[in-house]
């Protein structure tokens, strides 16, 4: 067998970083600009008017770009390199589809879609994360000193990187978590890219001292909120986007001047110690500790002793409801610790009778929102509620016919249409969720059932399915399937009563997508009813690169990442109250009736009771208020 990668504090395994000549500042921002013009026209297929506004949107960036980062003073990105990992041999394949082997504690990494064997990696021991969160904390010391400049320069630094080596990141996410290459860019990159870009144009705003108003007895006193850095944070993070949810927490974590140690998923090993190199590049290249980010690998219980760690500030975490009451329980064992949790969902997505002119985009928006990732997202559209109100073509009938043959038409492998499951664990429930709405009246139009590949018999396939005529009490239409499965329910009317009834079905509250006429009355109604955290008009899942707060309510978790309280959430929010006159001495002084010993209680009541009548009373309550203060003191 292959030789474990050695698990050492900070990355699973080692990684070189070299680092080249920095390069001339204007040609650095023109590169990264290329590289997203570069991107986006691949991703975004639009028609001839999007095509302008897209166009227009560039233009108008570009010249942002060199306004905000260009300026004087501006820290030029610098070149380094990280080897990526090489590719497995096409020839040996896993004799067991598992990350546990019989008889070893070592984590066995292989290709979800193929099978191949990628290595194994030896996880780590409750002493190694005790030296990890030790070395973080050290690093964090100076880092919490740096400005925000300093910051920005790391982050620029990183986004080259990214966008430089796309391919090779794309590659490595894709082999570890079985997606195709196309998801990987769509769902690793570009969010990366932009989670990048939106902190480095807005986070230092987000983290600026802020000043509050004063109360009426409380004019020569000034407030202010500061956002401080926790210290070392860590971050429980999910498979289905090995590069992305290592990546997220990291920027947001290092911007807001904290160290992190990020426990990654057994599933995805492999690709741990090079996306976590990577982020340590970026601090080397500007002379800054790279122990400063951690990326782990380990079984349940090195996890629950780093999530208890006392000298652990946050934790962040991406999974299961029930792992997450685990890491709930481990983190309030010590402090308690404060947990952002996202625990996924049950997406709806509802089309309206009003959508109907634009059924040709929606049917495009939907098999992207189920399909992407072979349906292994937290975000993904997992029920499609659709108009079914008229006797002829309504609008579900018009998805019903539209979706049977492109879901037909859809290819699995890892690189066709739709990708691999990350193991082959969740086939058979997935098999029993669809016989049973089969059973229960559903009609199965596509699909429905495990897949073995012809070329990769050692993948984890499962058939793109349809399932039509779905009921809400049916477990698949309260069960998170994560898999590349379509389920269609028809709702009898657009009436926002009974669309929320159906939408606010499950014990889920993460996402959710509306498709309708702008001019429908029932849109509004409807987006404020739905019980989600992230609301999509006319769009899927919009919400996510937009600089948002990510999260969701009811049993999707609680807490927000991304955006300014993402940042926020990472911080020590410290209210300030100083005095607004310090030279003149205007000082809060204990009036006599309120010092100790009181000596009489009568006349203490009086005056405070004259106080409140005096800063927050009616005019009249005002005079009476001084009364009682000038008869008491």
């Amino acid at each position: 067998m292959a030789e474990p990668l050695e698990g050492k504090v900070g990355c699973v395994g080692g990684a070189d970083v070299v680092f080249p000549a920095r390069r001339n500042l204007l040609q650095a921002g023109l590169d990264t600009m290329d590289s997203v013009g570069a991107l986006w026209p691949r991703l975004l297929p639009t028609t001839v008017s999007s095509a302008a506004v897209t166009a227009l949107c560039l233009m108008t960036g570009a010249w942002l770009f060199r306004l905000l980062w260009l300026r004087p003073g501006s820290e030029a990105a610098i070149d380094y390199s990280v080897p990526a990992p090489l590719p497995p041999s096409p020839e040996r394949t896993v004799e067991r589809s598992s990350v546990r082997l019989p008889g070893s504690t070592a984590v066995q990494c292989y290709a979800p879609a193929t099978g191949r064997f990628l290595g194994l990696v030896n996880p780590a021991s409750a002493a190694a994360v005790d030296r990890a969160v030790a070395a973080a904390a050290k690093a964090q010391l100076e880092w919490a000193k740096t400005t925000m400049a300093q910051r920005k320069a790391v982050l620029r630094t990183l986004l080259r990187h990214v966008l430089d080596n796309a391919a090779a990141i794309g590659q490595v996410a894709a082999l570890d978590s079985g997606k195709t290459l196309a998801d990987a860019h769509l769902g690793e990159l570009l969010v990366t890219v932009e989670r990048i870009r939106w902190t480095l144009v807005h986070g230092e705003q987000a983290l600026r001292t802020e000043t509050r108003p004063t109360s009426p007895l409380m004019l020569h006193k000034r407030n202010s909120v500061r956002y401080e850095p926790l210290g070392v944070v860590a971050a429980l993070v999910s498979w289905n986007y090995p590069f992305h949810n290592l990546m997220g927490p990291v920027i947001s974590s290092l911007f807001a001047g904290n160290a992190i140690v990020v426990k990654v998923s057994e599933q995805t090993a492999w690709s741990a110690a090079y996306f976590c190199a990577i982020a340590r590049g970026a601090l080397a290249a500007h002379g800054h500790d790279a122990l400063l980010v951690h990326a782990l690998v380990c079984w349940p219980g090195p996890a629950s002793h780093l999530v208890s760690h006392p000298r652990i500030s946050h934790v962040t975490f991406i999974g299961s409801r029930d792992v997450a009451r685990q890491v709930a329980a481990a983190a309030a064992a010590r402090g308690p610790t404060p947990v952002v949790a996202e625990l996924g969902g049950k997406d709806p997505c509802l089309v309206l009778g009003s959508a109907a002119p634009d059924m040709a985009r929606i049917v495009e928006v939907v098999l992207r929102g189920v399909f992407q990732a072979a349906g292994q997202n937290c975000i993904g559209i997992e029920r499609v509620i659709a108009d079914d109100s008229t006797e002829h073509d309504s609008v579900y009938a018009r998805l019903v016919a539209a979706l049977e043959p492109r879901v037909r038409a859809l290819r699995l492998g890892p690189s066709a249409d739709v990708g691999a499951l990350i193991s082959d664990s969740p086939i058979g429930r997935l098999e029993g969720l669809v016989a049973d709405a089969v059973s229960r009246g559903a009609r199965l139009l596509v699909g429905g059932h495990g897949h073995l590949h012809p070329s990769h018999p050692k993948g984890h396939y499962f058939e793109p399915t349809l399932l039509v005529d779905v009921r809400p009490d049916m477990p698949i239409a309260q069960t998170e399937c994560f898999a590349p499965i379509l389920c269609l329910l028809p709702c009898r009317s657009s009436d926002p009563n009974h669309v929320l009834a159906l939408a606010n079905a499950t014990e889920y509250g993460l996402g959710a997508s509306v498709f309708a006429s702008e001019r429908d009355p029932a849109l509004e109604p409807i987006v404020a009813g739905l019980r989600a955290g992230m609301v999509a008009v006319n769009d899927f899942a919009a919400f996510y690169p937009a600089g948002l707060p990510f999260g969701g309510v009811a049993g999707s978790g609680y807490g927000r990442f991304a955006g300014p309280e993402g940042l926020r959430g990472l911080c020590n929010v410290k209210s300030v109250c100083e005095d607004r006159f310090p030279r003149l001495r205007l000082r809060t002084n204990i009036p006599r009736p309120l010092r100790y010993p009181v000596p009489d209680q009568q006349r203490a009541w009086d005056f405070v009771h004259g106080l409140v009548e005096l800063g927050y009373g009616e005019l009249s309550a005002k005079l009476r208020g001084l009364v009682r203060l000038v008869h008491n003191m």
